[in-house]
């Protein structure tokens, strides 16, 4: 059985106000001719579909087509796909039954009856291979939030939140293994922050309250054959276990990532072993450059723009372009400088970074834009104006927790005005 996966689609994303959606649309028609030509008997998203709980009309659409051709040129392949902290797990869940008769599953959030019973069998899809014999389950665990645990009967001593996730993986595991035959695979998925994650500036964060909350590896079971995991954009293995894998984002996210080897991960498995695992490269459609190669000052960045070449391309396929400036006090009219050096050219300013000689005005971030600056920085710049010196890992945890309410409040409230 080939079992493809991939995560972190974020349809809808805007870099720096740039649309981005001829590279999506891109990767998507390559994902779905790798599928054909591997012949692929599962697809596996691992959360984080669209980039916020209310995505462009836009990115529907594109996610409908890709759907729509995966039911008409490969009419056995499932595909299951999971919520992530951006998605709206009512709004991935709304059409879970009329894509179900197509074998394409949605799981946006988990269901609980009453009785707060979990609903294991909307989360337990089966996976069959291209002759329709079943030959894993897939354990399909969407993002949890910390009102999706139960941890009224933990003890104290306990961390709370991640001893809830592993509760819960356990018991969809045990489920699972009841319902399985000897030589069928589980195959676990999950959109969470892992103990030993490398995060990426600016484009990802720690989730479920802070970095004590890094999940353990052990939270998947030594009997599940392979993790699909979503959520850290920089493709890597999970505390040096093969089988537990981030696929990473199919495209830069963040300037920061532009170096990234995005990739997909394919996964042949005969039986519960698995007898390969491949990474295949995603094509680029859209560069992105920096300029110059380290900070400069002004007039020596301004020749090197001004020399700069570049392809003349339609503006969706211009290369995103990043400018680092060197500078010994604020500049009046940088961006005008920087775009009058531009001109004519085929590229789109994404971002000015000057960089202040001066340690104290470095670390101030006075100069910086909101948009450039993460909330943790703010926390921690205001923090020591106030206290001197930087907030312990109780505050910083603290901290970390509001960021999270406020991000689930965010998703229900928007919920709510949907309803």
């Amino acid at each position: 059985m080939k079992i493809l996966h991939t995560s972190d689609w974020h349809l809808g994303h805007q870099l720096h106000g740039y649309n981005r959606d001829y590279e999506h649309q891109a990767f998507l028609d390559w994902l779905a001719d790798t599928l054909e030509h591997q012949q692929v008997d599962a697809l596996l998203v691992a959360g984080d579909i669209f980039d916020t709980a209310n995505p462009p009309a836009s990115a529907w659409r594109m996610l409908y087509r890709f759907m729509a051709r995966l039911a008409k040129t490969m009419p056995q392949l499932d595909v299951v796909m999971i919520g992530g902290n951006h998605d709206s797990p009512s709004k991935l869940d709304a059409p879970h039954e009329l894509l179900k008769a197509f074998d394409l599953h949605m799981v946006g959030g988990i269901h609980r009856d009453q009785d707060g019973q979990l609903d294991h069998q909307r989360m337990l899809v089966p996976l069959t291979d291209r002759s329709g014999e079943q030959k894993a389950w897939v354990l399909a665990v969407p993002f949890l939030r910390s009102a999706d645990l139960r941890t009224e009967d933990l003890n104290e001593e306990d961390d709370r939140l991640i001893k809830g996730v592993e509760t819960l993986y356990a018991e969809m595991t045990q489920v699972a293994r009841e319902q399985k035959s000897a030589d069928q695979a589980l195959i676990g998925m999950g959109h969470a922050f892992m103990a030993s994650g490398k995060l990426s500036e600016m484009s990802e964060r720690r989730v479920l309250g802070g970095n004590q909350h890094a999940l353990p590896a052990s939270i998947f079971a030594e009997d599940i054959s392979y993790v699909a995991l979503g959520h850290l954009h920089l493709p890597q293995i999970v505390a040096k276990q093969e089988h537990i894998r981030y696929s990473g984002s199919p495209l830069p996210l963040s300037m920061s990532e532009r170096r990234y080897k995005h990739q997909i991960v394919l996964v042949e498995l005969d039986g519960e072993q698995i007898t390969e695992i491949e990474p295949v490269f995603i094509p680029r459609v859209v560069d992105m450059l920096k300029v110059p190669a380290s900070p400069a000052p002004l007039e020596q960045v301004l020749e090197e723009l001004a020399a700069l070449e570049a392809e003349d391309v339609p503006r969706e396929q211009q290369p995103f372009l990043e400018v680092h400036v060197l500078l010994d006090k604020p500049q009046a009219l940088l961006r005008e400088k920087v775009l009058q050096a531009l001109e004519g050219k085929a590229v789109r300013l994404a971002k000015i970074t000057p960089h202040y000689q001066q340690q104290e005005q470095q670390d101030s971030l006075g100069h910086r834009r909101l948009s450039e600056v993460s909330p943790q920085q703010v926390f921690a710049l205001s923090w020591a104006k106030k206290y001197d010196g930087e907030p312990d890992e109780v505050m910083a945890a603290a901290f970390e927790s509001l960021l999270c309410q406020l991000e689930d409040s965010e998703v229900l409230s928007s919920e709510k005005k949907e309803r």
